[in-house]
């Protein structure tokens, strides 16, 4: 059913008319955080990281990444798959994942999956890390504190560099432009032209 698949930057993506979408949907649920569906933000932060790629800050073998908010997980399998990350995908809830297990097994990649809310996440878990990404995750005012925090939280970690990608909303231009003040984060404005058709901001915070 081509209509019900797209291919973006290398992956497979099944949309929510796929037969084998419709399946996972009635044997788990539908995710109740927004994380019922492939959002653009995604795929905006995949293009960020095709032009401004990651590298491995610290002495391993392997990339290591945290998808914060990760729903589907796209750009973490986009990570594992592109940059050969070991890939940890975060989300309160955890109704998400069996949607992010099939498109890492249909995209031929692993992913840890990680029950958490991301004000929970403690510097000590964040030194495991060289990159923390999120796609529009900071949709609500209650979001914009806990996400500021944990990104100041991260820049305290030597190498540790985030990328978080929003269409622009309010909620985010407000942690971001914080971001950018106070801790030195770059942010502006990035777009994806056709077939993607997706705009919005990019916030990257690397100190070393």
């Amino acid at each position: 059913m081509p209509q019900y698949e797209r291919r973006a930057y290398g992956l497979k993506i099944q949309q929510n008319g796929h037969p084998d979408i419709k399946r996972i949907r009635k044997l788990s649920g539908v995710p109740h955080i927004h994380g019922n569906k492939v959002w653009k933000s995604s795929l905006l932060l995949m293009d960020y990281l095709k032009e401004y790629p990651p590298e491995i800050t610290r002495n391993r073998k392997k990339l290591k990444v945290l998808e914060i908010g990760c729903g589907w997980g796209l750009t973490g399998i986009y990570c594992a798959k592109k940059f050969n990350a070991k890939v940890t995908g975060l989300d309160a809830d955890d109704t998400v994942f069996p949607y992010l297990e099939h498109h890492a097994a249909i995209n031929d990649v692993s992913v840890t999956t990680w029950k958490c809310r991301y004000e929970k996440v403690r510097s000590e878990d964040l030194e495991k890390f060289d990159l923390v990404i999120g796609a529009d995750i900071c949709f609500w005012d209650e979001m914009v504190k806990p996400l500021y925090n944990l990104v100041r939280r991260a820049s305290k970690v030597d190498g540790l560099r985030v990328v978080l990608a929003d269409p622009g909303r309010p909620t985010f231009t407000e942690m971001a432009e914080k971001a950018q003040s106070k801790l030195g984060a770059y942010l502006d404005a990035w777009s994806v032209p056709h077939p993607h058709n997706a705009s919005g901001w990019i916030m990257d915070l690397y100190l070393e």
